[in-house]
């Protein structure tokens, strides 16, 4: 958040200063996972618990932890993120921000990320998005399992 400003301004490019293009976009899409999730909160950590395997069997993806949806635009106009959802009855990609409802399919961050999101989307900023919704209520092998497979999958069309 900027120094002097009360709230986050989504048409900024960056939350803490302006970043170049060729800053935003150095690390390139495929490569890098965003990881959302709250370690204090159960029904929250799923992403988290599951994170330490997932690097260890894709350790040519970066997996970074974000606990801030403000930070999105520094990772490019191509995001990947890893997220729990209530609302969801299986492991899935989402892809259409439309679905993204909020008396559907819910990210654990209330409409934060949902919200941000589709500002960003509506702003230009960025273009896709594939978010690994994992259902916040399954089981740590099965998760780590399905978001293995939708890694290999996202990875298989990218």
């Amino acid at each position: 958040m900027h120094r002097g400003h009360t709230g986050w301004n989504p048409f900024h490019t960056h939350p803490h200063g302006d970043l170049s293009e060729k800053q935003a976009v150095k690390r390139k899409p495929g490569h890098f996972i965003l990881v959302f999730g709250n370690p204090l909160v159960r029904e929250d950590s799923l992403a988290l618990r599951i994170l330490p395997k997932l690097r260890k069997q894709f350790s040519s993806i970066e997996f970074i932890e974000l606990d801030a949806t403000e930070e999105l635009t520094e990772y490019g106009q191509h995001l990947i993120i890893l997220d729990v959802a209530k609302g969801i009855g299986k492991p899935a990609i989402i892809t259409d921000l439309d679905d993204l409802e909020l008396d559907r399919v819910l990210t654990m961050h209330d409409f934060d990320l949902a919200w941000n999101l589709k500002i960003l989307k509506t702003a230009g900023k960025i273009k896709s998005v594939k978010i690994i919704a994992l259902p916040y209520n399954l089981d740590e092998k099965k998760a780590l399992e399905k978001a293995a497979a939708l890694i290999k999958k996202i990875h298989a069309t990218d």
